[in-house]
């Protein structure tokens, strides 16, 4: 055999322990901070649905570390500090506080942000188009949903001369969204009462204030379980609500307008899915949810004793348990 041959064998015969000599690449991590109740928020369920459809299957290329802090606005700190210590790949946060809680815990690990209502209003990016070191998202677009919101719940209620917007008084987004709801009450012929809480206490003094004839507007973030109380509290009193999601339409809310939770998370994950492939926040602008939708339980309309006009029905997507 000539020596050509020999070293082109000798070659061949490398290879495969070459190849095998070669560790297989880790999976990503990517740790979720989420005020929800449980680790099946729909957010979390689109962001792995999205990264599916993105090539990454779970197990095999990415594995999720899921905290989910209760509404506790103290327990998304050692939530992220938690994670970080793990030595995840990218956090995956929702809503304001974990965001704020991330963003000021790491300068290096990337943060996906869903449910912020106005990145801008509360701090978390100073452009849109191009964010600041390792934070971009996806926004809720809350600032500009109020008054259309309250618009909502007018039509509902045409007889409604006040309506309540309560909300944790450390959501930096809610001055915005005050702003957007009181442009529209003169227009809308209602009278807003903006009630920033604190604490629980302050919460249930805020909806012991609220009188029949009333309305209630929720806020989209899940600090101190305000969605939870103003969801109970409406269906206890019948005082008309309009929320953010048609999540808590599914479970008795009278009608909600704003971006679908699990379409946040699916949106999120193509952002999620170009920084663990190389791309850096700071070049991945913030997106504004993409799906905005109309919902109305007509059982709790009927509870209610309203008739749900038929403009509003032919746009709503309606529950009926």
């Amino acid at each position: 055999m000539t020596p050509v041959r020999l070293v082109m064998a000798a070659l061949l015969l490398m290879l495969p322990l070459t190849a095998a000599a070669q560790p297989a690449r880790q999976a990503y991590r990517v740790g979720i901070v989420n005020e929800a109740f449980a680790a099946t928020h729909p957010t979390v369920e689109g962001l792995k649905a999205g990264l599916r459809e993105a090539g990454l299957a779970e197990g095999r290329d990415v594995v999720f570390d899921i905290r989910f802090t209760e509404g506790d606005a103290q327990a998304a700190r050692p939530a992220v500090a938690a994670l970080l210590k793990a030595g995840v790949d990218l956090l995956l946060t929702s809503g304001e506080n974990p965001t704020q809680a991330a963003k000021d815990a790491t300068t290096s690990v990337p943060i996906v942000f869903t449910l912020v209502g106005d990145p801008l209003a509360s701090g978390l990016v100073r452009n849109l188009d191009e964010p600041e070191a390792n934070v971009t998202g996806v926004s809720g677009l809350q600032t500009e949903l109020a008054a259309k919101r309250l618009e909502i719940l007018k039509t509902l209620v045409p007889g409604l001369r006040r309506v309540w917007l309560i909300h944790y008084g450390g959501d930096l987004t809610a001055n915005r969204t005050i702003v957007g709801a009181r442009d529209a009450a003169p227009r809308v012929k209602v009278e807003l009462v903006p009630r920033a809480v604190l604490n629980a206490q302050e919460l249930t003094q805020a909806l012991g204030q609220v009188r029949p004839g009333d309305g209630l507007l929720a806020p989209e973030i899940s600090t101190l379980d305000i969605p939870v109380a103003i969801l109970n509290a409406s269906l206890k009193s019948r005082t008309p609500a309009v929320f953010s999601s048609a999540l808590w339409v599914g479970h008795g809310g009278l009608a909600s307008y704003g971006p679908d939770y699990y379409a946040q998370g699916l949106q999120a994950a193509g952002l999620v899915a170009r920084i663990l492939r190389g791309a850096k926040p700071k070049d991945v602008p913030v997106e504004g949810a993409d799906r905005i939708e109309l919902a109305v339980n007509l059982k709790t309309a009927d509870l209610l004793g309203i008739t749900v006009p038929r403009k509003v029905m032919l746009r709503a997507e309606t529950f009926r348990r």
